[in-house]
């Protein structure tokens, strides 16, 4: 589903059910189990920690949609042609339902109604909102006004960034996690994209895969510090972003080479 927003409007629907179908079997099947089977699997062994889908979701869907994009080329008239959004009370009805239906997945990644999903709940809440005023600060501070369509966006880039994190990363992590990512998220899905000249029609490079970036690194940083769950006997925060920024620079490796 996310990837789709990155080349939306230039592959057929035939092509789409069997480059989804592929990717899905040869892409992301194989990362959720390097990521999440247990032991004997590569990132489990190297101790990542991505408590809902960081590298495993975000990052791998963010750059299979960017590299998708490249080989499919730019929609015509793009960049000259303004294409605007169809509907921007549908959009935000669209993000209004993302927000809520992220709670299931990031608290329900506890297997359980505990205290790991309840802190989970409260970090994706807090990192979404933190976003959401990264993004609308930055877009006012460059443009001069706020607009809806980014308040929106920013809190995506949130829901994106608190994922890896929110099993581990206390109140103050997630308040960091969302600021961080709502300002990169709108340089990359803004400045980074007209540097480059990539068509990623929906940004989901800009935010899924910068936002997962972001929120993988820093998970190293939040588990340890500002209330965080703490980091496994003998590894420091240093080190445990050093893993955690393995597992970023293999998962885009992976899903370039593999989309």
């Amino acid at each position: 589903a996310l990837t789709v927003g990155a080349f939306a409007e230039r592959m057929k629907f035939g092509a789409l059910i069997a480059f989804t179908a592929l990717w899905f079997t040869f892409v992301y099947v194989p990362m959720a189990h390097m990521v999440w089977s247990g032991p004997g699997a590569l990132m489990w062994d190297w101790g990542v920690l991505d408590f809902a889908g960081g590298t495993v979701v975000h990052i791998n869907a963010g750059v299979a949609g960017l590299t998708a994009a490249l080989v499919i080329g730019r929609r015509h008239g793009y960049p000259e042609a303004v294409i605007p959004p169809h509907n921007v009370p549908f959009a935000l009805v669209g993000a209004a339902l993302l927000w809520v239906g992220w709670f299931g997945f990031n608290a329900g990644s506890a297997l359980a109604a505990n205290g790991t999903a309840a802190m989970a709940v409260l970090t994706t809440q807090v990192a979404t909102a933190a976003a959401a005023l990264a993004w609308m600060s930055c877009e006012w501070a460059v443009h001069g006004k706020p607009s809806a369509l980014g308040v929106a966006t920013g809190a995506i880039a949130g829901l994106v960034a608190i994922t890896p994190a929110s099993g581990t990363a206390g109140p103050a992590g997630a308040l960091l996690i969302g600021a961080t990512a709502g300002a990169l998220c709108f340089l990359a899905a803004t400045r980074l994209k007209r540097l480059l000249g990539y068509d990623d029609s929906l940004d989901v490079f800009g935010v899924h895969a910068v936002g997962g970036i972001v929120g993988a690194i820093l998970t190293g940083v939040c588990a340890g510090a500002l209330g965080g769950t703490g980091l496994p006997d003998g590894v420091s925060i240093a080190g445990q972003v050093w893993i955690q920024l393995k597992s970023v620079l293999f998962t885009i490796t992976w899903s370039g080479t593999g989309t």
